[in-house]
């Protein structure tokens, strides 16, 4: 019943999305030819022409929104996503459709241009639009109870009580859990309250006589012996079959799946950031901070020169991305020969520290001068803060998941920092910040944190 209805829906979707990509078309016509904004030259041609390009409009839409996947079953797929699905695939279409009008167009006919990049334009925010329309509505139908589908659970451990917590939170998704197996079938009540219907060699009587769409799989580690059986009783069936690995505690990043040599593999501890774009905008932001604060920056090493013997910049070893050490810079706040009795931690009233230093220090202006080493790649403008060596042998005895924070780049600002974890303030919270961070990464996430670095001002009440 389910299948006659996600047929309907595949069918809904792209009858209206070959309705906009229509309309979009048109209107794209009418802006370049009825509209002032750019004068036309060569006189304006005739509908008919830009009519009769429809039958290629159409197919080429439909099959490319095919291709990626646009009329797949997209339950719980983020809305990102498919808006990054949509930009991409219009994009592809316009110009598969624009090189098959050139291939092929009679040498009598010329088209606009700018009707392309209208229409490019218009197909985007329109189907964008339109599909936001739709999901919205199937996810309120869902949530009164209709086109709802009905899942299996086989297994009663912790892989199925996270299932049904995080089904349950989305009535939206219009997941109907109608039980699950058990390795033992004394069990009544399984995980999240759900009922035990039987056991796992049950699996193929249940799916006989009961109205079941999928079958989700998420035996413990100590029931992987089960699957072989599970998966041959479940081949009986036309139902879908998913399997979620028993893997979750061990999942410290963003885990995922990939192909190893043709192998499905699954990665445990992988950063989830995009570098690439995290390194554009890193460039571009330093910079743009670097011309700003130049003015600034020599008016510090100035009044650092003038106030104390020694350099004017501090550098010392850090870790960063991967564990690269790299040699961070600072503006120097300390008396030469500082750390002659070995690396420590600053103290309130330290007389290590230079008058100027303990103001630098105190209002974050010491740290300008690693602009610097954002521009050369060593650091991000956002990411946890770098930790020397020597603090890092200590810190990952006694501080579990630790080492994670350097599978993303180190940061000048961070999201333990703007919450108040900096200086000589708790490693345990600022590596449970950064750990959130890490799995959480956005560049919107980046500037919020940025956002809030000026809101809540560059002063450091813990450094000292």
């Amino acid at each position: 019943m389910l299948k006659e209805k996600r047929h309907l829906i595949e069918i809904l979707f792209l009858i209206t999305d070959l309705i906009i990509v229509t309309l979009a078309w048109f209107l794209a016509y009418f802006l370049r030819f009825s509209t002032t904004w750019i004068p036309v030259e060569k006189g304006v041609p005739e509908l008919d022409d830009y009519f009769s390009l429809l039958f290629i409009i159409w197919p080429v839409w439909a099959i490319m929104f095919r291709y990626v996947g646009l009329y797949q079953p997209m339950r719980g797929t983020s809305r990102m996503r498919e808006l990054w699905l949509l930009i991409n695939s219009n994009i592809l279409s316009v110009l598969v459709f624009m090189a098959f009008i050139y291939l092929f167009r009679e040498k009598s006919v010329e088209y606009s241009r700018l009707v392309f990049v209208y229409f490019a334009g218009l197909a985007i925010v329109g189907t964008v639009l339109e599909r936001g329309i739709l999901r919205t509505f199937l996810r309120e139908v869902r949530r009164r109870g209709y086109n709802l589908r009905y899942i299996l659970l086989v297994g009663a451990g912790q892989v199925a009580a996270d299932v049904a917590k995080r089904v349950r939170k989305h009535r939206e998704l219009g997941i109907q859990m109608i039980g699950c197996l058990s390795s033992t079938k004394d069990d009544k009540v399984g995980p999240d309250g759900l009922p035990v219907l039987g056991g796992y060699d049950d699996l193929s009587h249940i799916l006989n006589t009961l109205e079941i769409d999928q079958v989700l799989i998420g035996l413990p580690l100590e029931d992987s012996d089960k699957l072989p059986s599970i998966l041959t009783q479940a081949s009986d069936s036309i139902v879908d079959v998913k399997v979620i690995p028993d893997l979750y505690r061990f999942v410290s990043l963003g885990g995922y799946i990939q192909e190893f040599e043709g192998l499905p593999a699954i990665s445990l501890q992988e950063s989830p950031m995009n570098l690439t774009a995290k390194r554009f905008v890193d460039f571009v932001l330093a910079f743009i901070l670097t011309i700003i604060f130049s003015p600034l920056m020599l008016i510090v090493a100035l009044l650092v020169k003038l106030t104390s013997k020694g350099g004017i910049l501090y550098s010392q070893e850090r870790v960063s991305y991967d564990g690269f050490p790299f040699k961070i810079y600072k503006f120097r706040t300390m008396h030469v020969n500082a750390e002659q009795e070995g690396p420590g931690w600053t103290k309130e009233n330290d007389n290590r520290i230079t008058p100027i230093g303990a103001f630098l220090r105190s209002t974050s202006l010491d740290e300008l001068p690693q602009l610097f080493n954002v521009l050369v790649g060593h650091m991000s403008i956002v990411g946890p803060r770098p930790e020397r060596p020597v603090y890092i042998k200590e810190f990952r005895k006694r501080i579990p998941r630790y080492m994670l924070r350097h599978k993303v780049p180190a940061g000048m600002t961070g999201w333990a920092q703007v919450n108040g974890w900096r200086g000589d303030t708790s490693i345990d919270k600022r590596i449970e910040y950064d750990l959130y961070y890490i799995e959480n990464w956005s560049l919107f996430f980046d500037l919020k944190i940025l956002i809030l670095t000026v809101w809540k001002g560059f002063r450091n009440s813990n450094a000292y």
